[in-house]
């Protein structure tokens, strides 16, 4: 009996794939967090480059209108 228990206790005792399940956890948390900030801002950053690139596409539109 002692026998088949000691592999078992090795197996419970070990805890050397513990670290990297940890690691990938908190690997997978940081890539929410990073696509749920890329989403929430996107839009407002995406129209902020709208605004500037029609607004320099207009200013070099006039820029030979100036006597």
């Amino acid at each position: 009996m002692t026998a088949l228990c000691e592999p078992l206790r090795c197996f419970v005792a070990d805890e050397s794939g513990a670290t990297a399940i940890e690691y990938g956890l908190i690997a997978g948390l940081v890539a929410v967090a990073i696509l749920g900030a890329m989403t929430m801002f996107g839009t407002n950053v995406s129209a902020m480059y709208d605004s500037i690139s029609s607004r320099a596409g207009e200013e070099l539109d006039n820029i030979n209108d100036v006597p």
